[in-house]
């Protein structure tokens, strides 16, 4: 079964295009990850699916539903948590959770099974004000509000931005134990790492879906030499391999230059050679398998052209 539909949407700001032919399907019981950098149109799609925004064109279905027609009982079957904290920062953690329950005619008793593991990590800081929070303690607030009416989707627009690197470790694993009590997650994420996590995913990037698949076959089809480059002046050697006449696709990842060559098979010592007479200094190259930001490089080269 489908628990979320996009045919062939489009969402215009005036003259400007926001997405672009947008189809996808969210299955019913799986994480999907919406993949790709700020401004690639994540936002808009969220908003949409969370009936906030209507399309310019094309077919939304939410939970076999319409999205503009049947908006209202939509909301009632869904978990929301925006990009930006939106929760009431001039009431306590306990107050809001109780606000959100009232409003879906339910009590945090009835679904505390749903929030448990999530609230007893901020409960004992109950009483305070939620504009008072930390990054993750607020994240943890507003996905306990999201889930405090045993939503059948979960939409979570780039729940993890801006958290640091444990609090977003966490959160993916608190997204796991979600994931098995049978809530669909559509979650949109600028973070490259966090698609492996996903069932499925959707890269995105100027408002066009460039592929739809698992982070595994995704990365199968990646069928080129990869390699890892690293050296004394990572910028100058940065400049220097854009220059090189084979390089195809040269980019920062971690602590090494990611480098394509546009030759079937790179040669790894006229590379070394070339950067040693651009007095470049403990260079070192060597083969490294890719993962899905050189998918989304390599996709993102083959939609310009």
């Amino acid at each position: 079964m489908i628990d979320l539909i996009f045919s062939n949407v489009d969402k215009n700001y005036g003259k400007n295009i926001a997405i672009k032919d947008i189809n996808l399907s969210v299955m019913q019981g799986e994480i999907f990850g919406l993949i790709g950098p700020d401004g690639a149109g994540k936002t808009s799609i969220m908003r949409i699916a969370a009936t906030l925004l209507q399309q310019s064109s094309g077919i939304v279905e939410v939970l076999r539903l319409n999205n503009n027609k049947d908006f209202r009982e939509i909301r009632t079957k869904l978990g929301y948590m925006p990009g930006k904290f939106s929760l009431y920062p001039d009431l306590t953690v306990e107050e809001n959770l109780s606000l959100f329950a009232s409003i879906f005619g339910t009590t945090i008793k009835d679904n505390y099974y749903l929030i448990k593991d999530i609230y007893e990590q901020i409960e004992p800081f109950k009483n305070r004000l939620a504009g008072k929070l930390s990054g993750g303690m607020k994240q943890k607030l507003a996905l306990s509000c999201a889930l405090i009416h045993k939503p059948e989707l979960l939409l979570l627009d780039e729940p993890t931005t801006g958290v640091d690197p444990v609090s977003r470790k966490e959160f993916w694993e608190m997204l796991k134990k979600l994931n098995k009590l049978g809530i669909t997650i559509f979650v949109s994420t600028p973070y490259m790492d966090e698609a492996a996590l996903c069932d499925r995913v959707a890269l995105i990037q100027s408002g066009r879906i460039l592929q739809t698949s698992t982070p595994i076959s995704l990365i199968k089809q990646f069928n080129q030499e990869l390699l890892g480059i690293k050296s004394e002046n990572k910028y100058k050697t940065l400049l220097d391999l854009r220059n090189y006449e084979f390089a195809e696709r040269v980019y920062p990842s971690g602590e090494y230059l990611h480098y394509t060559d546009k030759r079937e098979i790179s040669n790894i010592q006229s590379i070394d050679d070339y950067l040693a007479t651009k007095d470049n200094h403990n260079i070192s190259i060597q083969n490294i398998q890719p993962d899905i930001e050189d998918c989304f490089m390599k996709l993102m080269v083959q939609q310009d052209d």
